[in-house]
């Protein structure tokens, strides 16, 4: 527990997941026009080497929810690496981003992943900025976005 927020697994087609997703998705369309559906699938989050997870304050309410699935080897990189997916906060709560992907970063280093990878919109300013803050590096977009250039790539190594 960070700051009173508990972050926790949870199945992607769990009710509050859904919940989550469908806000995650509308926010997105606003930001960029695209909500991203297109490039998450649950099955991907779901497994041994896969977590999708729920943030909840105090009280048991989902503030947010965020993911990471295993990366093929031809786009992991210097892996094994495994993709953010999914990253989402409910407004007006601090730390919440943050506690999610320091739980997600966590749980893939104690699968043994080196590297986490992730993409965001340029367009998305405050997201590109969060990850940065949190030690992510750009790279060269990679894999469903090496010919998409309103992506930007993020990786940071764990270990």
């Amino acid at each position: 527990m960070t700051g009173g927020v508990r972050v926790e697994a949870l199945a992607p087609d769990a009710p509050e997941a859904l919940a989550l997703l469908e806000e995650l998705s509308a926010a997105l369309s606003a930001i960029t026009g695209d909500s991203g559906r297109s490039s998450f699938d649950p099955a991907d989050v779901r497994g041994p080497m896969a977590r999708f997870v729920v943030a909840r304050d105090g009280g048991g309410a989902a503030l947010g929810c965020g993911a990471f699935r295993p990366m093929a080897t031809g786009e992991a990189g210097e892996g094994p690496a495994a993709e953010v997916k999914r990253m989402y906060a409910r407004p007006g709560r601090r730390g919440v981003g943050g506690a999610i992907l320091a739980f997600l970063e966590a749980e893939a280093a104690a699968l043994g992943y080196r590297v986490l990878r992730l993409s965001t919109r340029l367009v998305n300013t405050r997201a590109v900025a969060f990850y940065e803050a949190r030690g992510y590096a750009r790279i060269a977009n990679f894999g469903r976005y090496a010919a998409k250039p309103e992506s930007v790539c993020f990786e940071k190594r764990l270990y």
